[in-house]
């Protein structure tokens, strides 16, 4: 029994010194960021992956308080994000933060980072400090703003397209219905003579002039209106909140004289006119695409009436 007990102990001593090494090799192989405070929230270890994504040494970082080395911001608000390390370490609960959040390293860059947080115990369950792991997700978010891009907006001109327009046409409807006396329009126009100047002069000639063309529209509106594209060469715009007809009125005006001027495309001018088709709110319209159909009959009279003009619906 006394030869067996020294054996014992320097085995489980020599175990103990081994955990910590063995900690050391699993967290610098790690293939994201690893950083573990104390429960005072003072860095205690830094692996290769966090060294990289903060810009800090390990050398730097051991010691300092982990905001000096992990400074998160609200991508949206740029707030800076309070010591999550704390918060955990007060808690004994695990976070899992949304993807909105972005790193500042320490020459000022900022990633994207996906993260979690959680309170490092000790055998007995004592809060010992906290565990942050976080990876680079900047990548991703690019992706998915792009998938976006390419779900609600136009690729040609960069204006929010069908789906989109739609969608902001029915919050409108259903927010006058909330409110009362809450007036808004819709405007369906088609390009006069657009398919002429395609088959004479190319599509991407064609494609600089619907760029110039959503430019033109956009000046002419207020900063809430929306105009979007339909697809070929018809745009719809939603005028929110007016007061009468005559503000109607006096966008499509606007919106006619903006095109007198001609387009300077690849050395050459083009003049084109707009058919403009208006449709206003009211009691009548049970549903949000009642006004986008009256809107784009009103513009098939314009035509009619011989181009370059606005119809009101009835």
């Amino acid at each position: 029994m006394a030869i067996k007990m020294p054996t014992y102990e320097h085995q489980t001593l020599k175990e103990l010194q081994q955990k910590p090494q063995q900690l050391g090799v699993i967290i610098n192989s790690m293939g994201c960021g690893v950083i573990v405070t104390d429960v005072n929230t003072c860095i205690r270890t830094i692996n290769p992956v966090a060294e990289s994504l903060t810009g800090w040494q390990e050398k730097e970082a051991v010691g300092k308080e982990l905001l000096e080395v992990f400074q998160l911001k609200d991508a949206d608000t740029e707030e800076e994000i309070e010591n999550l390390a704390a918060r955990v370490i007060k808690t004994g609960e695990i976070l899992n933060l949304p993807e909105n959040r972005k790193l500042v390293a320490k020459d000022t860059s900022e990633i994207y980072i996906g993260d979690t947080v959680s309170p490092l115990r000790g055998e007995d369950g004592e809060i010992l400090g906290a565990v942050l792991v976080f990876q680079d997700i900047s990548q991703r978010k690019k992706a998915e703003a792009e998938l976006k891009r390419n779900a609600f907006y136009d690729s040609i001109t960069g204006l929010p397209n069908r789906v989109l327009f739609i969608d902001r046409l029915k919050q409108t409807f259903e927010h006058s219905k909330r409110r009362k006396n809450y007036c808004f329009s819709v405007f369906f126009l088609d390009l006069d003579g657009f398919k002429g100047i395609n088959d004479r002069f190319g599509h991407g000639m064609g494609d600089k002039l619907l760029v110039d063309i959503s430019q033109r529209l956009k000046s002419s509106l207020r900063g809430g209106d929306t105009v979007a594209r339909f697809g070929g060469d018809e745009f719809a715009i939603l005028l929110e909140d007016i007061k009468d007809v005559k503000e109607a009125k006096n966008v499509a005006q606007r919106i006619q004289e903006s095109l007198e001027t001609p387009f300077d495309i690849n050395q050459r001018k083009i003049l084109i006119t707009a058919s403009i088709g208006i449709a206003l709110s009211s009691a009548s319209h049970q549903e949000p695409l009642n006004l986008l159909d009256d809107a784009d009959r009103a513009m098939y009279q314009a035509k009619e009436k011989g181009k370059a003009r606005y119809v009101i619906s009835n």
